[in-house]
């Protein structure tokens, strides 16, 4: 048995919509809706990505979507893709530049396969707790389609000369083109090239080995799982190389200069008992406070807005509560261990039903409208976490508490799929 040393990345042939055809594939990540909403944006669209991802919306409603059944739909509704020719495999080993539209801003990636060695070393770096759950969801999906098909967000520190690379392929026709449908993906442009040059491929091969790491942005469960399927696999296989795909998982990987990061905000049930007074009394020991006459967004690290009885206030910490941690430091750290926690008596974020998160692509609007219906007492509004402050938690070995990021725009599953 020979070992190959395993490269970061790779490219890989991907499985892909034939020309033309990615606006009738392409859809919202699997995770970003519910089975309802899968069904709805679904219908009337036999090629839908939907069909693979979510594929509980093709069996009687009320199927439990971790059914035997839904696995096993998934793979029959891939093979009817393939077999109708809407979807087809690249005859040689490419790598993707993959350019996403939202709105003035524009990201350019690579769409690549990325070392499960790697992430098993933590030069692939995390960022996030996974639930082991989810993680047996993604497991059995991808033993059951022999497929990666949902891909992990990636970002690449400094590296200029990738980032011209891929500005350069983007200079081509494009492979694939369509705008993204319904929640959360309305409206954004997903457009794929094939880098097929020999001496490109190499030079990103080469230029991403020099790197001294990556980080995971989004989809720590889908990582993860390809590191269970890889072990798995490996263990089962006596011939093993280390060349096999499974060895690598689908990914797409942005520089971290371009990435966008929301704020993720915080709705509250109840002011733990407190009168209003006396909770802004508390408050006060703690932070400043400045009374705001509109709904405005926190301009620096460490201030925060508090959207209470139909007024905006700002909060703005004191500088001494501040440590020098890289997790501690993070504002979603700072409001929770210094108000959230001591004064509203919420300790377990994760599992407390008297908080709720709300992304800020739904705008401050979004918290206003959960206080006035009556369902929240309070919100606050949160400066977003940085890629830098995820990058230094990441190379800490750390984990950033719960809801810190909400990216945006999102991938689309189906424009480019791994095949084991």
């Amino acid at each position: 048995m020979t070992l190959v040393r395993a490269s970061l990345v790779r490219p890989f042939a991907a499985l892909r919509p034939a020309p033309g055809r990615a606006p009738e594939v392409m859809a919202p990540p699997y995770d970003v809706l519910n089975t309802e909403e899968a069904r709805v944006l679904a219908e009337g669209r036999p090629w839908s990505f939907l069909h693979i991802s979510k594929p509980e919306i093709d069996l009687p409603p009320g199927t439990d979507p971790y059914a035997p059944e839904v696995y096993a739909k998934a793979a029959e509704n891939l093979k009817k893709m393939v077999a109708a020719g809407v979807l087809q495999q690249d005859a040689q080993a490419c790598y993707y530049a993959y350019r996403l539209i939202m709105g003035k801003h524009v990201q350019v990636g690579l769409v690549a396969a990325a070392g499960v060695a790697d992430y098993d070393t933590n030069r692939i770096r995390k960022h996030e707790f996974t639930r082991p759950d989810k993680e047996d969801d993604r497991v059995r999906q991808i033993d059951a389609l022999d497929a990666q098909t949902g891909p992990v967000l990636l970002a690449y520190p400094h590296a200029p000369e990738v980032d011209a690379i891929l500005a350069a392929a983007t200079q081509n026709a494009p492979d694939s083109d369509g705008v993204g449908e319904g929640v959360n993906g309305g409206g954004v442009r997903h457009t794929l090239w094939v880098i097929r040059d020999a001496g490109a491929i190499a030079r990103l091969t080469e230029l991403f080995d020099a790197l001294p790491a990556l980080y995971i942005a989004d989809g720590h469960h889908r990582s993860a799982s390809a590191s269970r399927i890889c072990a798995t696999r490996k263990a089962a296989n006596s011939a093993h190389t280390g060349e096999e795909p499974y060895n690598y998982f689908l990914s797409v990987i942005f520089p971290h200069h371009q990435m966008r990061i929301f704020d993720y905000n915080r709705v509250i049930k109840d002011m733990n008992g407190l009168s209003e007074a006396a909770f802004m009394e508390k408050v006060a020991e703690n932070f400043m406070i400045e009374m705001w006459g509109e709904a405005v967004k926190p301009a620096a690290p460490g201030e925060f807005g508090l959207y209470l009885n139909g007024r905006w206030m700002k909060l703005t910490i004191r500088a001494d509560l501040i440590p020098a941690d890289p997790v501690g430091r993070l504002d979603v750290s700072l409001l929770q261990n210094n108000l959230i926690a001591p004064i509203l008596g919420i300790s377990d974020p994760r599992r407390d039903k008297r908080i709720d998160f709300v992304g800020g692509i739904r705008g401050l609007g979004g918290l206003e409208k959960r206080v006035d219906s009556g369902e929240m007492a309070l919100a606050f509004s949160l400066h977003a976490t940085s890629m830098e402050d995820l990058m230094a938690v990441a190379d800490a070995n750390e984990v950033m508490p719960p809801k810190s990021t909400w990216f945006e725009p999102k991938l689309a599953d189906g424009l480019a799929s791994h095949l084991l």
